[in-house]
């Protein structure tokens, strides 16, 4: 349940980004992502995440973000939320690209 919320979460995102910047969209994409995290990983777990004295800075800004977009301003909200998201998953970044980089090893793929 909780991938498939996120990834509902994720589609209505973009859907809401390539329809310029629709706000009912990106709000119900970013309710959908955020309760899908809490079914992944668990509410216990989203809290203390993303209220982590070094990580304070990004989640204010992410959750501001989606309440300016709530406010129907959705650029500046997901402007807010973007600077949010790379300041709470910075450290996350390096073990993505780290697996997408192993991705050339697997046989298939990498005469593809």
């Amino acid at each position: 349940i909780g991938v498939g919320l996120v990834g509902f979460g994720l589609f209505f995102l973009l859907f809401g980004i390539l329809l310029y910047f629709d706000s009912v969209l990106l709000a119900f994409g970013n309710l959908l992502f955020l309760s899908g995290l809490v079914f992944i990983i668990g509410f216990r777990r989203t809290f203390t995440f993303f209220f982590q004295r070094p990580k304070l800075k990004g989640t204010s800004f992410f959750f501001g973000g989606l309440i300016v977009v709530l406010m129907r301003w959705p650029i500046l909200g997901m402007l807010l939320e973007a600077y949010g998201f790379i300041s709470l998953f910075q450290s996350f970044f390096p073990v993505a690209f780290g697996f997408l980089g192993s991705l050339a090893n697997i046989p298939l793929l990498s005469q593809v």
